[in-house]
């Protein structure tokens, strides 16, 4: 599993990477004024309907059913299905895109209240309308994205999305040059959104497309049986989404609020993409095979070591950008347009903003152990539930404590989606946690904490802010380096794992 992880891991933390530069060159061009509010808000919706059909979600469905389809009638049949599902899907979201670009105001009155009456909200509609053919591609992308990981091959769906960083970041480097207008410029960086999607469907299609074969559209009872196993995965695996978008509800009436949110969560999904989405692709088809195969001590394995896969990389992830919030800010954002008021702003929610990532990596761990027994259901309920208390929760401590309050709000909304899976799951089959997890747990919770302690003690030694960025940017990257390795060495003095374990368990392989 290590092997897979890795694999997948490594091209989400260079896409991630790269979204840190495109980021940090939105930040210069629109700051976090309305322009920018509005680019961001459609940008979240765009982002939400993609992760509903990615990142696990459309996966979590179509593995198992089509590990079942080729094991019980043969790999003809099960790229027959294939095909029904890619020319199915397809069909769905570009008729969805369409209708959506018709009731876009309304649909962006409903997601950003606090717009309507001001010029933001024809700015966000039309943003969001020249995103749209983004989503028309982002179904046969994800389609063919999953029939590779069922098959254990994970580098090219891995790595394929950084086609999209890539054209934005090109893009918006021509606009910086030039210095267009806010406006404009938000609308050119909207309208690249859709052509880095058939970027990403092309590369894609050279190889995927012969596992979907012949391309039809069907609504046939399997077809809807798969449809409706498949809709409540992919809410369910869009969580922090959801929650992202809960809090810009409330966000919405107050000034910049919008991008201060929004730049803080973009820091969180570094350590969720890496942890999160890798989770949810490599944990999704080792567990089905774990739970078809009947044996307890596969699935115990299995869980086990999502869990400390999850602690391992979500806690010192946590600590770490809790006390680095602000430099971490100041060296990715703080340019052009974005000041040091937004700066200071975005870090203070960026606190309370990441204890949302340990509960989210918790669902990406527990949730596959429901998918795997095809139970969509669960994690839809639990995702809705953790909606409700966002919104409420981030509305009462909107209104006392700003920014903050709403990032708080999404934090308990989060807690609360992990919280009802634990109850579930104990219920329903007992998660199975070998004697090997009970033992390194709580010593990967003890590692962490000691390293946030030391990067706590060694920040007095950044420099002041400064307006050379080399310095700034290099100073807090040693910081980090020295948090990492520290992080290691207490993993191996405390006896969870060493050098030689770590690289045989990457040499492993899984059967496809």
């Amino acid at each position: 599993m290590l092997r897979s992880f890795l694999t997948v891991s490594s091209g989400t933390l260079a896409s991630r990477l790269l979204g840190f530069v495109r980021d940090s060159v939105i930040a210069a061009l629109l700051g976090a004024g309305p322009v920018a509010d509005a680019f961001l808000a459609a940008f979240q919706l765009v982002n939400v309907v993609r992760r509903l059909l990615a990142e696990g979600g459309l996966n979590a469905a179509l593995v198992p059913a089509w590990l079942k389809a080729r094991d019980r009638d043969g790999a003809d049949a099960a790229t027959a299905f294939a095909g029904r599902v890619l020319g199915t899907v397809s069909a769905i979201v570009i008729v969805a895109a369409l209708v959506l670009g018709l009731v876009m105001p309304l649909v962006i009155a409903a997601i950003a209240p606090g717009f309507v009456g001001r010029d933001t909200l024809q700015f966000a509609v039309d943003d969001a309308r020249l995103m749209l053919p983004y989503l028309a591609f982002a179904g046969p992308v994800t389609v063919m994205m999953a029939l590779l990981n069922a098959q254990g091959r994970f580098a090219l769906t891995a790595f394929s999305p950084l086609l999209f960083n890539i054209a934005l970041i090109s893009v918006m480097a021509v606009l910086l040059v030039r210095q267009h207008d806010p406006v404009q410029a938000a609308l050119v960086m909207a309208a690249t959104i859709g052509v880095a999607g058939l970027l990403q469907l092309s590369m894609l299609a050279l190889r995927g497309a012969k596992f979907a074969s012949p391309l039809r559209v069907a609504f046939d009872p399997e077809m809807r049986g798969f449809l409706g196993r498949a809709v409540p995965g992919m809410v369910a695996s869009s969580a922090p989404q959801w929650l992202m978008v809960a809090g810009a509800v409330i966000a919405s009436t107050s000034p910049s609020a919008v991008s201060w949110l929004y730049f803080a969560n973009r820091l969180l999904e570094l350590p969720l993409g890496i942890v999160g989405v890798a989770m949810g692709t490599v944990l999704i088809p080792e567990m089905t095979r774990a739970v078809r195969s009947g044996e307890h001590a596969a699935i115990a394995h299995a869980e086990s070591r999502a869990l400390e896969l999850a602690a391992g990389l979500a806690l010192p992830a946590t600590l770490g950008l809790m006390v680095l919030s602000t430099p971490i800010v100041r060296m990715l954002f703080e340019h052009g347009a974005f000041t040091a008021a937004d700066t200071a702003a975005t870090a203070q929610a960026l606190i309370w903003l990441t204890l949302t990532l340990p509960a989210h990596v918790l669902v990406k761990a527990l949730s596959p152990a429901f998918f795997a027994r095809e139970d969509t259901l669960t994690p839809l309920l639990a995702t809705l539930k953790s909606i409700v208390v966002a919104i409420a929760a981030a509305f009462v401590l909107g209104h006392l404590f700003g920014a903050n309050g709403i990032a708080a709000g999404i934090a308990l909304g989060a807690w609360s989606n992990a919280a009802s899976l634990i109850r579930k799951g104990a219920a329903t089959f007992g998660f199975a946690i070998d004697a090997d997890a009970r033992r390194r747990l709580p010593r990967i919770l003890a590692a962490a904490l000691a390293m946030g302690v030391l990067l706590w003690l060694a920040t007095g030694a950044l420099p002041a802010a400064t307006r050379h960025g080399f310095v700034q940017a290099a100073s807090l990257l040693v910081l980090i380096a020295v948090g990492i390795a520290a992080y290691g060495l207490l993993l191996q003095l405390f006896g969870v794992t060493g050098w030689r374990e770590a690289v045989n368990a990457i040499r492993q392989r899984h059967p496809a």
